[in-house]
């Protein structure tokens, strides 16, 4: 990627030239280049290695936001006047910005392994054949399989109206794969998606992973159904994470609650939600995860925002548009996927802290219930939720007994957060999260958590 220091200058001459027309001006020049590979059966859906240079540009005025996106840098000044007009054009109350302190900073999250550009395209590709041959081989009732790998790089130079001017890069990593088996009329898939911000090696030697997804497709065929009914459910620090970050954070990005006054009124700060055992964090801050970063995309710098304290709503995230209106501090968390679109309020690495409750001693006096690892798929609706369980065993007094298949959580997430009874001593960061949010998909994020035991849960399968 080249050096983008004749862009830092003309950036600042526009500002200069532009900032007294608007109450915020932001400009965004960004370089990537990536590689997409997808590999469905024998056969390649995809194979692709791109470059992308662009940008966009944000102006506000009286409350109005203009924003327009750009490929060519010799038209920047026409964009600019565009923004400009169109945020005059619909601005008619107050624009109101939290206050941050300007920074001008270059900064890169450093990998700690291989860059995935000194990798070649055909190495990329072997690799994949490499798993996909391990989930074809495994039986003649694997039907179907699925391999995608996806690597890409970003440089980002960022200039505002109030003096920020921020040059940020990283590079992110991804695999997924997936396997159907059938018999007869029963199809069951098995998923792994393992992602990376230090290194293509973290990529390599998933043997053990790639297979085991195949296999729980596989041993899935069959098990028993589970039998519907509400249970005490044990679930995996990977289910935990995928709870909190769908089931809980989408219920923390502040623009979903300024909009929205009955929800703001049920997501009041101070209101108990949880055991005051429990504590939920958000935050880039944390180094090597897959939502970590120094500065946001409104130049904001990364934190580590508790959300959640003794039980008790104490945060929720921001932009500098949400904590302006709500009289809150910004938080770091408006984020884009590209230059395509503009930052919107996104969760970074969400998790439940460590418990102390022996993982082992989760299961203990439950009479009758349901052990729940990784995970197929889910949705929330609000404050509704539904996930699918990748593996589920019953428990029985106390102990770890049959597997069961087809296994869906669901509920109301405060009522679940208000019924966990114990959180275990274990921990596990999950980086395969791509979040989607506004038309944005696939925003790289990180999740973890402990086991939790939670009483009362929603458990569906056959009736």
């Amino acid at each position: 990627m080249t050096d983008l220091t004749t862009e830092k200058t003309l950036l600042t001459d526009l500002m200069t030239r532009y900032r007294d027309r608007v109450d915020f001006l932001a400009i965004r020049v960004e370089q990537s280049q990536g590689t997409n590979i997808v590999l469905r059966g024998d056969k390649i859906d995809t194979l692709s290695e791109s470059m992308a240079r662009g940008g966009q540009v944000r102006a506000c005025y009286k409350g109005g936001w203009g924003f327009v996106t750009f490929n060519d840098l010799s038209t920047l000044v026409q964009r600019v006047e565009e923004a400009i007009t169109a945020a005059r054009l619909v601005g008619d109350d107050e624009t109101i910005l939290a206050p941050v302190e300007p920074v001008q900073i270059r900064c890169q999250l450093p990998l700690t392994g291989t860059d995935p550009r000194e990798i070649t395209l055909a190495r990329k590709k072997a690799l994949c054949d490499h798993y996909n041959n391990i989930l074809r081989d495994l039986s003649d009732q694997i039907t179907t399989t699925s391999v995608r790998y996806g690597d890409s790089i970003q440089h980002i130079l960022l200039a505002t109206s109030e003096g920020t001017l921020i040059e940020q890069s990283w590079s992110d990593l991804e695999m997924r794969f997936s396997a159907t088996a059938r018999t007869g009329e029963i199809v069951q898939t098995g998923r792994e998606t393992i992602g990376s911000r230090r290194g293509y090696e973290d990529l390599e030697g998933l043997e053990k992973q790639v297979e085991g997804a195949a296999q729980r497709a596989l041993d899935a065929l069959v098990l028993p159904p589970v039998k519907g009914n509400n249970y005490t459910v044990v679930i995996d620090p990977i289910l935990t994470g995928l709870f909190v970050h769908e089931a809980f954070g989408h219920l923390s990005e502040a623009d979903m609650l300024y909009e929205n006054p009955d929800l703001l009124e049920v997501m009041s700060l101070g209101r108990q939600f949880g055991p005051e055992m429990l504590q939920i964090f958000d935050g880039a801050a944390p180094e090597g995860h897959r939502g970590s970063y120094f500065y946001d995309d409104e130049g904001v710098p990364a934190t580590t925002t508790q959300l959640i304290h003794d039980g008790m709503l104490v945060g929720r995230l921001h932009s500098r548009e949400t904590a302006g209106k709500l009289n809150e501090t910004p938080t770091g968390n408006a984020r884009c996927l590209n230059y395509h679109y503009p930052p919107l309020v996104r969760m970074t690495n969400t998790w439940i802290e460590r418990g102390k409750t022996p993982v082992e001693d989760l299961f203990s006096d439950i009479k009758e219930g349901v052990y729940a690892k990784n995970w197929l798929g889910g949705m929330t609706n609000g404050e509704m939720f539904t996930f699918s369980a990748g593996e589920a065993w019953m428990i029985r007094n106390g102990q770890i007994c049959e597997p069961v298949r087809d296994v869906t959580l669901s509920g109301n997430v405060f009522k679940t957060l208000g019924n966990i009874e114990a959180i275990g001593n274990d921990f596990y960061w999950d980086e395969s999260g791509g979040c989607g949010k506004g038309g944005q998909s696939g925003l790289a994020v990180g999740c973890g958590g402990p086991s939790l035991r939670i009483k009362e849960v929603m458990v569906g399968g056959e009736a």
